[in-house]
């Protein structure tokens, strides 16, 4: 599973866009889903992108982390808002290590 975080700014809002985006500014969360969440500034102009992308099936994508970034901008470009990418963020979560409490600490 990857997460896919995009950082950017929106470009020349319509009306109904900008209406939609302040409608639902405070609904939207930071999770990660597969569709995608924003979370915006006040303004419109600048905003996060969260996108959870399960990893291609076996053997069909050799560069994992591009196809994670295609499919979560797809994912972006879906909600129809114009916007410009600054910049952009894959974690894949195979890799995260979870430390358990207590794990590190000494016994006397």
């Amino acid at each position: 599973m990857f997460r896919v975080t995009i950082r950017g700014t929106f470009t020349e809002l319509d009306e109904t866009s900008r209406a939609e985006l302040q409608e639902r500014a405070e609904g939207y969360g930071a999770s990660f889903t597969e569709a995608g969440t924003f979370t915006c500034d006040s303004s419109l102009s600048a905003f996060t992108f969260r996108c959870q992308v399960p990893p291609p099936p076996e053997g069909e994508e050799p560069d994992e982390e591009a196809w994670a970034v295609l499919q979560a901008t797809r994912a972006l470009e879906a909600h129809g808002h114009p916007h410009r990418v600054l910049r952009l963020a894959v974690t894949d979560l195979r890799d995260i290590k979870i430390r358990r409490k207590g794990s590190g600490k000494r016994q006397r």
